[in-house]
Parts: C-alpha cells; structure tokens; sequence
C-alpha cells in the first residue's frame, strides 16, 4: 500500500473511531513512518522541532492575557463602554455584541474565550430583550470569530511561525477584513430587530459615552503595544505580547485592582494547562505537515491544482473551498501546520504573495470555528443559549454567508486586504 494512501487511510480510520484529532493525527503519521521503515526518532525530533519556535512562545502569553482581561472585569467595562456608543441603535444588543467581541478580539485573539465571556453576559439579555434564542446564539459565535482575524490572532502567530512570514505583516492585514466584518455583522443584526420590530434599549448620551470611555480605555492601549511595538521595529510579536501580559498585570491587580496577588498563581496554572492542548496538537500536526512533504503531497497537489487552473482566481478560489471544508473537521492551527507546506508550493508555483494567501486561507479556516461537527464557538454559544446545534448552525448561516462574500472581495480585490501591510511594511513584500 502506497504511504500516501496508509496516512490518508489510518487518519480517516481513527476519527471515525472518535479518536481525539491530535491523536488520530500522531498515530497515523507513526503508522505511515513505521511503514516507510523510518526511524521512530524522527517522531520525536518532528514533535520537538514543531513547538521549538521562539514566535510560538506570543501563544501562551496572548492567552494569559485573555484570562487576565476577563477576570480583570475588563469585558464589562467594554460592554458600558459598547452600549452607551451603539446600544442606542436599533439592534443595540446586536451591535454590542459584535463591537465587544472587535474589542475583545485585540486584546486576546481567542475566538473561544470570546465566546464564552461575551456570550455569558448578552445571549441571556438578548434573549430577554425579544431576540430569537438561535439568532442570539449564532451572532454571539459568529463575531467571535473575529478574534482569529483582528490583531493579535493566535493563529496568525503560528502561520507566520510556521510559514515564515511576517507576523506583523499579518497583524495589519487583518485589520480591514475584520472591520468589515465586524460592520457586515451589525448591519445583519439592525436588519433582523428591524424586522422583529425591536426598538433601541437605550437613550443616546455623549457624558455617558464619555465616562465608560475613560473607564474603557486603559486596556485598548493594548493592541497599540502590540501592533505598534511590531510594526515599528520596536519588538518581536513574542516580546510584544509579553509587554502586553505585563500592562495587563497592571491594570487587573493595579489600576482596576480586580484580581489579587494570591490569585495570580491560580490563572499562571490554568493559562499553562490551556496552552499545553493545543501545543500538543502542534506537535503532533508537525509530525503529519513533515510527511506531507516528505512524500511529495505538496508538489503533487501544487501540480494537480496549476492543472485545473493557472489563474491566481482560479486557484485562489479552490484553495479558499478546500479550507472551508477542512475547516469543518480540524481546528485552524491544526489545519495550517499540515496543510502549510501545500499553500506555500502552490504559492510558489503560481507567483501568489504569500501574506495575501495566508490571510484568505486565515479567514477561511476561521468559519470552522462555527461550522459543525468542529465549530467550538457555536458549540460553546449553543450551550449558553441552551439551543440545539442544529438550530443554532441554520441561524448562523447568512452570517457565514457575509463572511464568504468578504473573502471573495479579497480574492478579487487585493489591495483591500493588503493596502495596510503593503503602506506600513512594505519590507515584508520584498519576495513571494
């Protein structure tokens, strides 16, 4: 049998035997590594050498600093801070929503954590307020999607750790994809109150935007370290997210005195543990993303896709379909690190920059996340709003649906993506 089919095979074999996914992944890369009469070191050399990065290390720091904004009471004083600038608008809940979860998305880049801290606190007042319980839900799963997207995303740290390209570079241009998403959502959500005929939960006052904004403002200096502090030159993504956690530690135990010194050690132990799945997921798609060019996939796919189509369209558009549906079974990071080294040969072969690539297959993988059977945001929101999957995953679709057309303008339009990126970095645009 050749190893190509026996990866395929055993892979596929195990997850329909509900083996965990970073399993059936090290297992079936061992298996194919066993049959090609490979040393079985190579596996442990692979692992290490897959989480041996120094831009990696930005991952567990952007987590711990989620955890200490959301234990800070920094989520609430973001939800004052979105209701009294867009609560007054119809929809308000809506588009409180969607502007937390943007504000929330630049200071974690956890689309998970997003959901479960945002969705807490709005699906049950959305729900009170006459929104559809589904509607609800899926609003609350689809905007925190855009902690994948707007700076500092997590996965943007480990595509650019992996693919070599400038974590910066990605940063900004994620800013204007996010943004229109984040603006398409809220006009989704003013269509539907408008429909449901629900009117603004609350009056328009500047002292009250003005007061929650002072109140609000301390930790969004953040993303401004960090997307600052990177672009300029000043630090690394792994430095700028540990001056990050360290003005986070400031305004949660100083400024807000939200959290206590003897707490500290009780979020360090969790942020370790959080990290430490999705790490061992890394190392074991490390193993696989090695075997995929070890045996050749990613030429062979690379050759296959310029013989459908030599368009960059063309192959942008098939790149775009195949993610969404990888999407739908494997989590973002685990996607990028195996299927990594097919993008960046068809990149190569097709002359297509590689961060304008890296953000379309980013927002693509990002609709996995509510998508079934993966999708942990719309699990997660299901839960709170004690709707069915199901259920939840209908409401949610015309706002995947919004997302796919803005991916579709950034194929077609390129510049819309990468106008930020190609002004401030244009150093990072030196090579394809």
């Amino acid at each position: 049998m050749s190893p190509i089919v026996t990866l395929i095979a055993s892979f596929l074999l195990l997850i329909a035997l509900s083996v965990p996914i970073a399993f059936a992944i090290g297992l079936a890369s061992i298996i194919t590594i066993w049959q090609l009469d490979i040393p079985l070191t190579s596996v442990v050399n692979q692992m290490f050498a897959s989480i041996n990065s120094f831009p990696l290390l930005a991952v567990p720091f952007f987590l711990l600093l989620g955890r200490l904004m959301n234990d800070g009471g920094i989520t609430d004083r973001l939800l004052r801070f979105a209701d009294s600038t867009v609560g007054h608008i119809r929809g308000g809940l809506g588009h409180i929503n969607v502007m937390v979860s943007m504000m929330f998305a630049s200071l974690s880049g956890s689309a998970a954590a997003d959901t479960a801290s945002v969705g807490a606190v709005l699906i049950p007042a959305m729900k009170k307020a006459g929104y559809p319980s589904p509607f609800a839900v899926a609003l609350t799963a689809a905007s925190s999607v855009l902690g994948g997207i707007i700076p500092p995303s997590i996965l943007m740290v480990i595509y650019g750790a992996f693919g070599n390209v400038s974590v910066g570079a990605l940063f900004l241009g994620g800013v204007v994809p996010g943004l229109l998403i984040g603006l398409a959502q809220m006009g989704y959500a003013y269509s539907v109150a408008r429909r449901l005929n629900l009117q603004a939960e609350s009056e328009f006052s500047l002292r009250q935007v003005a007061r929650t904004g002072l109140v609000a403002a301390p930790p969004m200096i953040l993303p401004i370290v960090v997307l600052g502090g990177i672009t300029a030159g000043v630090f690394t993504a792994t430095e700028a997210a540990s001056v990050a956690v360290l003005v986070g530690l400031l305004l949660a135990v100083v400024f807000y005195r939200a959290i206590r010194l003897r707490a500290l050690p009780g979020i360090l132990a969790e942020s370790v543990i959080a990290y430490s799945l999705p790490m061992f997921a890394v190392a074991a798609a490390g193993i696989m993303g090695w075997l995929i060019s070890y045996l050749g996939i990613a030429d062979e796919v690379a050759r296959f896709i310029l013989s459908v189509t030599d368009a960059r369209i063309g192959i942008m558009l098939m790149i775009m379909a195949f993610m969404l549906i990888i999407g739908t079974v494997l989590s973002p990071v685990t996607a990028v690190i195996i299927f990594l080294p097919i993008i960046q040969s068809i990149c190569v072969a097709a002359d297509i920059n590689q961060i304008h690539m890296a953000l379309i297959v980013i927002l693509s993988l990002t609709l996995g996340l509510v998508t079934p059977p993966y999708g942990i945001c719309l699990l997660i929101a299901s839960q709170i709003g004690e709707v069915s999957t199901p259920r939840a995953f209908v409401a949610i679709l015309p706002l995947i649906g919004l997302v796919m057309l803005i991916i579709l303008a950034g194929i077609l339009i390129p510049d819309l993506f990468l106008i930020l990126p190609q002004t401030i970095m244009p150093e990072a645009f030196g090579g394809r």
